[in-house]
């Protein structure tokens, strides 16, 4: 069976190209994509600014965001059948590793593999795409494969507050530190925790969109004294629970100085291979908790719940900025890429 497919050589360098799909082994599913969105970090690896797409092995197809119908299964699977819409993984432990028999997260995995960012690892960007019965997840048959393709996203923003031994509730002032999707995805779980939600970010637009989204203040950084208004919107206290979802440099510096004492803060936004200048010590004087998160363990199924919840709470269709036909791809990446003020997510579509 041929298929189109994008293959990411190397920066700018993105092609479809026609292939012939392989028999499935036992364990695997065929899925027929219906949507894949176009990440932060695909942009990222499209430009070459980021190690995390590892072109340097092969070329390999990208799209970790993505939702689609099963077409056909492999002989040993148990729990999906043809029909199932459905999504999947990005960050797959082997779950056989000392490191996965340990408990770790899947980034401790031995032979961790990462969907969409890997020549053995094939993501969401083409018309078929072959995954292993583990990394599947049903999605309600009402859902839209745009709402199947949000799962990945708002998996990082809810595990990355109650995953990990974290928590939040209602006595809670958190600051969410961007508003893009994946501070989204976090300003949604932590009001529907009952927290005060302050939202930062320097673009006008996505404030406005966090306050449609559950924060209840939304703050400008570029501001002057925007660390005067977070310690007034906090009646002085600063952020009890305080989470990175930005990854830039000026934010993650900051954290050590809207954090109150005691505060949880969560490190979710991506900024590996980068050294940020921050003042640690008041890391000691603060008594704060800093916890990353490299991967979403056992959230999948648990995220597709919590998102069915709270979907009558919030458009998740109007989170969806842009769409794109397969085929044009390029200009998908090119809005994505230069017009991140607006495209909050861009969206790849299969016709089905």
């Amino acid at each position: 069976m041929k298929a189109k497919v994008a293959f990411l050589h190397k920066p700018f360098d993105l092609r479809i190209e026609e292939v012939e799909l392989p028999p499935l082994k036992p364990n695997q599913v065929l899925i027929r994509l219906g949507a894949c969105g176009i990440c932060g970090s695909d942009v990222e690896c499209y430009e070459g600014k980021s190690a995390e797409g590892r072109y340097d092995l092969g070329p390999y197809t990208p799209g970790h965001e993505w939702g689609g119908k099963i077409v056909e299964v492999g002989t040993g699977v148990r729990t999906l059948k043809p029909g199932y819409k459905v999504t999947g993984d990005c960050v797959m432990a082997c779950g056989v590793c000392d490191n996965c028999k340990n408990g770790l997260l899947p980034s401790a995995c031995i032979y961790m593999r990462e969907g969409g960012f890997r020549p053995d690892s094939p993501g969401g960007m083409g018309e078929y795409l072959i995954l292993e019965e583990q990394y599947v997840h049903r999605v309600p048959d009402n859902w839209t494969y745009e709402d199947a393709a949000w799962v990945e996203t708002f998996s990082i923003g809810y595990f990355g507050i109650w995953g990990n031994r974290g928590y939040i509730d209602a006595s809670d002032d958190a600051i969410i530190m961007g508003a893009g999707p994946v501070g989204l995805s976090a300003i949604m779980t932590a009001k529907t925790s009952g927290a005060k939600v302050i939202s930062v970010d320097p673009i006008a637009s996505r404030r406005e969109t966090a306050l449609k989204y559950g924060a209840d203040f939304a703050v400008d950084p570029t501001q002057e004294k925007w660390i005067d208004q977070v310690y007034e919107l906090t009646d002085g206290a600063g952020g009890s629970v305080v989470v990175e979802a930005s990854g830039n440099d000026k934010a993650i510096a900051s954290l050590f100085d809207i954090s109150g004492h005691s505060a949880r803060v969560r490190l979710i936004g991506h900024s590996i291979g980068r050294k940020v200048n921050v003042e640690l010590g008041k890391t000691i004087w603060h008594t704060l908790s800093i916890t990353g998160s490299g991967g979403t363990k056992d959230f999948g199924l648990r995220t597709i719940k919590f998102m069915s919840r709270i979907k009558d709470k919030y458009d998740f269709a109007a989170l969806n900025t842009h769409f794109y036909p397969f085929e044009k791809i390029h200009d998908a990446f090119d809005m994505a890429m230069n017009h991140r003020d607006v495209a909050r997510k861009v969206m790849l579509k299969f016709g089905i």
